[in-house]
Order: C-alpha cells, then structure tokens, then sequence
C-alpha cells in the first residue's frame, strides 16, 4: 500500500545533518510516509551509517554530486504517495510539522504547494524564511528573512509566491502536469523556477504558520561562498528568461541590468572574489539554452494576468547581493 506522503532528503557529505534530521522525521506525529534519501556522491561515510542505523530510508545513491535539482528530481520520481515533501537535510521539523502539512493539503485543496515557517538555528529566534517572494526586478528571496522571531508576518497565513526547498510540499498533480527542478540549475533558484511554473500553470501556494522547521541557513555550500556566489549570479537570470513576462521585461530590464550590476559589485567586494561576475558571464553564455525553454510552458496572452503571480514592486533601497 502507498504511503500518504513522501519526504526527500538530498545529501552530500551530510552524516551528522542526516542524525539529526531523521531523528526529527521519526519523532513526527503523522507516521503514513516514507524517507527517501538521495545521496550525491558522498565520502563521509553517509551511505554506511543509513545502512545501518536508518534501514527504514529508501536510498538513491549517485556516484557523483549531480547537484540539488538533479537529487530531489530523482526522489520525487521514486516517491509514491500523492503529497511529496523536500526537505533539506540541515532542517529539523517539529514532531507535529507533516501532521500540520497533511491535514492544511487536505483542507485547503486549492493550493499546490505549502510553504513553512522555517526559523533558523543559528541564531536562534531569527526567520529564515517564510515562502518565497520575487519582486519585479527579477529578484527571489526569502519573505520575512532576517527579521525576529516575533514580527507579525510569522503567525498569519496567507498566499505567497512559493515554497522554499528547504521544507517545502508539493502535490504530485502539479509536478506531473509542469514537471520537476531544473537540472541545468544545479543548486539555487530551483524551488524560484519551479514555483514560477507553477504560478503560470494557475497552481498557488499557501504559507501555513503551524508547519515549523529549524534550519542551519547554507550548511552544505557556505554563505557567501564563491560556488554559491557564482550559481546565484547565472541562476537568477536564467530562471528570469524562462519565466519574467516578455511583454513587461523590455520594460523593466533598464533597472533590472543596473539593480544586478549593484549587486554583483557589492557581492565581489565584500567576498573579495569575482565569482558573483563570473556566473552573471556564465548566465550570457547559455542565454539561448534557457530561452528556448520558454517554448515549453504555455503563458498567458496577456502579460497583466501575469501579475497575479505576486511579483512584488522593487524595493529598490533593499538590494539583494548575490
């Protein structure tokens, strides 16, 4: 018999992380659900210690690091149940989180995608995200990230971009009707570019406040590391030229080019590294690859219904650096 829902959990070189995170997978409340961890190429002893203190997981094992896309796309394809969670695996649930997530899916049967309150570890009483937001400029991030655990936004639910691929739900119907990560991505944008579709496709998305999760912020790629810099840069444009309304881009790309600009020379003088230009370089190169892909989705005629997608108005005094 199937299970209610299904959890993926991407790993490279992520032993310690995996202890924790499953511990806290089998301290849920909610028991109908399989683990599936796709492991990318690790060599610190992670395949051994699932195969012997997790024989519970179903293990994906690559021989190389295929990257995040690539693992959770290979999970959710192995996934069996009709509600499939990604969850990273530096994210600790509370005990009552899936119980939360199933019974908001079931209820709330509009939105193809949950978002959670995810707080982060370190420091502790800090958000790290709650959904995604992106603004006209093309921008992604986390809502409410950076703020107090207190701030107003935590406790009320309502409907956001997207879902962080921290913790995020998806319905099965939404992934087998816009399909999965992109691979080309290889790390970050993906739950962007993914929601994105989504939105296009008439899907939305719910923030549910009681769905909580902990989670140490870039515990596998480093904050403000080069790889991640890099990625960043290429990432947020190509997902930009699959998704940004044709009609509205020409219009806002002026600001667009000088807001990214602003934002990879900040990010390069304060890592003291150019790998912020280096992926905006990268993303000029492989323009055409990611373009044609527009051609698989179906948008709109019209670029107003766009706008329903929440494209937020550019805050142009809070630059993003990436």
């Amino acid at each position: 018999m199937s299970p209610h829902l299904s959890v993926i959990i991407p790993n490279w070189n992520g032993r310690q992380l995996l202890t924790e995170c499953l511990a806290a997978l089998r301290a849920q409340t909610f028991r109908d659900f399989e683990i599936i961890v796709v492991d990318n190429g690790s060599h610190d002893g992670s395949l051994e210690w699932l195969l012997d203190h997790a024989p519970e997981v179903i293990v994906i094992r690559n021989e190389v690091n295929l990257g995040f896309a690539a693992a959770n796309n290979q999970g959710f394809q192995a996934a069996r149940a009709p509600l499939i969670v990604a969850l990273n695996n530096d994210a600790l649930p509370e005990p009552d989180w899936l119980q939360v997530l199933v019974e908001t899916a079931e209820r709330e049967t509009w939105a193809g995608m949950l978002a959670c309150r995810i707080l982060r570890r370190d420091p502790a009483g800090v958000i790290d995200s709650l959904g995604i937001e992106v603004d006209r400029a093309g921008v992604a991030w986390n809502r409410a990230w950076g703020r107090p655990y207190t701030d107003r936004l935590v406790n009320t639910p309502c409907e956001v971009f997207g879902p962080s691929g921290a913790a995020a739900l998806y319905r099965r119907a939404l992934l087998d009707q816009i399909g999965l990560f992109d691979e080309d991505l290889f790390a970050y944008y993906e739950d962007v570019d993914l929601a994105w579709r989504a939105q296009w496709a008439g899907w939305r998305c719910l923030y549910v406040p009681g769905a909580v999760v902990h989670h140490v912020h870039s515990a596998t790629s480093k904050l403000g590391s080069p790889f991640k810099a890099r990625l960043l840069g290429r990432n947020k444009w190509w997902v930009i030229a699959k998704n940004y309304p044709f009609a509205s881009l020409w219009y806002y790309l002026p600001a667009m080019l000088l807001l990214d600009l602003g934002a990879a020379l900040v990010t390069s003088i304060r890592g003291r590294h150019v790998a912020a230009l280096q992926g905006r370089w990268a993303a000029l190169r492989g323009w055409g690859k990611i373009w044609r892909k527009r051609s698989q989705f179906q948008y709109p005629a019209r670029p107003a219904i766009a706008w329903r997608q929440r494209l937020v108005a550019v805050q142009l005094v809070r630059w993003r650096a990436a």
